[in-house]
């Protein structure tokens, strides 16, 4: 069966200081389809790079990505703008994503106008649709995003992200701002939607323990490299490269 979604040799320098940075490096993947990736690294490593250029917010220097069958870096204009639809993403910080003088209505409704999948009449019934299927009342629609918790603005966040009904999600370090009972929920939301609709995810994290509750492979990065990828249960319990032991050592235990 062909990936949702294949990445082949993919870089990206920046500058910094008169000096080059390299961010990504040969960097290749694959996603199947209901499939999650985590990406995981330490800070720097380029994972969050590599989202926002599987996202076309940053142009990589070379490489090819297919979405879907297509070659995703080739679309423009028009093409572009309606394939957008189809992938989506969902930031660390659930207020800063937001306008902070959005409702929770207009928030949900936007997507919804800009690509043209729901009627100004009907946009009202799929924003109340939106909020049920990540567990809030249709009541909240009219509160501000700053009046509601932050467990509460990052479900609008995936509500946003479903509007256009994609299928990829990227979430990066999505629920790393939220206390760890909230980030449980976030996660059982995730794997529902997921098992209900067949989005695939790819999920960055710097957190072992996190991935490993919602991926189905991982991909360890270090230097702008992906430096061991396979199965989550796998790579936890026998790390083959020295940036997976690292991580899964760092990983709280409790001894008795």
């Amino acid at each position: 069966m062909q990936p949702l979604l294949a990445v082949e040799n993919l870089a990206k320098t920046f500058r910094s200081g008169g000096r080059r940075v390299t961010a990504l490096d040969d960097v290749s993947l694959t996603l199947g389809r209901g499939e999650t990736l985590g990406l995981v690294g330490p800070s720097g490593s380029g994972k969050s790079t590599l989202a926002r250029v599987l996202l076309r917010l940053v142009a990589p220097e070379s490489g090819r990505i297919e979405m879907e069958g297509e070659d995703w870096l080739a679309l423009r204009g028009k093409a572009l703008r309606e394939r957008r639809a189809r992938v989506q993403m969902v930031f660390q910080d659930p207020l800063a994503a937001f306008n902070p003088r959005a409702t929770i209505a207009s928030a949900l409704a936007d997507p919804l106008r800009i690509h043209g999948t729901a009627g100004r009449a009907e946009r009202p019934r799929r924003v109340g649709e939106l909020l049920e299927r990540v567990g809030l009342s249709p009541d909240l629609a009219p509160r501000a995003i700053h009046e509601v918790s932050g467990g509460q603005r990052q479900r609008v966040a995936i509500a946003r992200a479903l509007a256009t009904n994609p299928s990829l999600i990227v979430l990066d370090e999505a629920v790393s701002a939220l206390d760890v009972s909230v980030r449980g929920r976030i996660l059982e939301l995730l794997a529902a939607i997921q098992k209900t609709d067949g989005v695939s995810y790819i999920f960055v994290s710097h957190d072992v323990a996190v991935v490993r509750v919602i991926a189905h492979r991982v991909a360890i990065m270090d230097a702008g490299r992906i430096v061991e990828m396979g199965e989550t249960e796998g790579i936890i319990r026998e790390p083959g490269s020295a940036t997976a032991r690292a991580l899964v050592a760092a990983v709280p235990r409790l001894h008795r």
